[in-house]
């Protein structure tokens, strides 16, 4: 029985999504999805290196990625040459204190890894390696530690729960949500510490009443921003990717500059809240469903400026498809009256922008989104979380 499935918390989680519609995608999307995922796994075997990786200058983590959607598929086993080779890869990058990277982008790598070896149920050392991979990155993440000035981590500090790259010296909501991921994926109990921590960081980048620190300093629409400190220099300082947003003078006063939530980071923080196991009723989880109700779109990622809103789309794609697969409902209310069907909107989105190759790629390349190998392991992750 794979790892995941025996998470302490599997029993709560499905007796939440009984409580709400089942996924029930309709045959022709089902087709185009499944054909899709064919033709993008078809390009990633002609893809890939000598070694067993893909795109490794980053460490193992896209390999990870594509590795986790090979097992996904039922008709792929573990010794398919593709899939051997990319788990010798990914073990070969394990290190002696249990991260699994290549000497940059620890937690990232290591997150990531994880969730892909989760998939592997008949390997000692695999499991080895699992357990290892928790516990350094319960290590990584932020507490009770002095931060870079010196000053000791508590419960009220910035950086406190988070978990960063390593190279900013601080933490963000991405890393923060791929460390979850890959406990959750791997199996740890979403009530350990660890995910309790993680909590107070994923709050203090909502824009919402609950943010005590910070939410005077974001849009109070209930989305999410990238981080409570822009670099090691600057802590407490918080940080969107999206800039500051626009507002109109108050009584002749200028209005106070709040910063922007956004798309990938709001899907990001209300997955974390579901993977945290955090009740449905709780007005943070409220609050960021309010966001994604009023920001329902797959044309672009919502809340970023006009000129940079086609930046980290595929990023957005997949934290969408998991997040809304993780909720577990079939359809999004919009304010306009309308019910999107999430996972037939992300079929036909991903389906019309796939290119003749297999592959996806993102003109607007940042975050590392043109590179094919990892675009393309985003939207086949999306599109794994719209047919499940």
């Amino acid at each position: 029985m794979p790892l995941r499935l025996i998470q302490v918390c599997l029993t709560a989680l499905l007796i939440l999504v009984a409580a709400v519609p089942v996924m029930a995608l309709d045959d022709a999307h089902w087709q185009t999805a499944n054909e899709s995922i064919e033709r993008g796994i078809a390009y990633l075997r002609g893809t890939q290196n000598e070694d067993g990786s893909w795109s490794p200058q980053a460490g193992p983590a896209v390999t990870a990625m594509v590795l986790g959607v090979l097992l996904d598929r039922p008709d792929i086993a573990g010794d398919d040459p593709a899939v051997r080779k990319a788990i010798e890869y990914v073990m070969s990058k394990r290190q002696a204190d249990g991260g699994i990277h290549d000497g940059i982008l620890e937690n990232y790598n290591t997150s990531i890894c994880l969730a892909a070896l989760a998939r592997i149920n008949d390997r000692p050392d695999v499991a080895e390696a699992i357990a290892k991979g928790q516990a350094y990155l319960r290590g990584l993440q932020w507490h009770d530690q002095a931060d870079p000035s010196g000053e000791k981590i508590g419960q009220g500090h910035a950086y406190y729960g988070g978990a960063g790259y390593g190279k900013h010296g601080r933490p963000d909501m991405s890393n923060t949500q791929m460390m979850l991921e890959g406990l959750y994926e791997s199996g740890m109990d979403c009530n350990d510490p660890i995910f309790r921590r993680a909590l107070a960081f994923i709050t203090r980048c909502q824009g919402t009443a609950a943010n005590h620190e910070f939410g005077d300093q974001i849009v109070p629409d209930g989305g999410f921003i990238y981080a409570t400190s822009v670099n090691k220099e600057q802590i407490g300082v918080p940080q969107s990717q999206a800039g500051y947003a626009e507002q109109e003078p108050v009584a002749g006063r200028a209005a106070p500059r709040r910063l922007r939530t956004y798309g990938s980071m709001t899907y990001a923080g209300f997955k974390s809240y579901i993977y945290a196991n955090l009740d449905r009723d709780d007005p943070r989880v409220l609050d960021a469903y309010r966001w994604i109700k009023n920001n329902y779109t797959l044309d672009h990622n919502p809340g970023m400026p006009e000129d940079q809103k086609l930046q980290g789309l595929y990023y957005y794609y997949m934290t969408f498809g998991r997040a809304l697969r993780a909720w577990g409902v079939t359809t999004i209310p919009t304010p306009d009256g309308q019910h999107h069907d999430w996972a037939n909107d992300l079929i036909t989105k991903l389906a019309e922008l796939q290119r003749e190759d297999g592959s996806w790629i993102n003109e607007a390349d940042r975050w590392m989104e043109g590179d094919a190998d990892l675009v393309t392991a985003y939207a086949l992750i999306a599109l794994t979380q719209a047919v499940r």
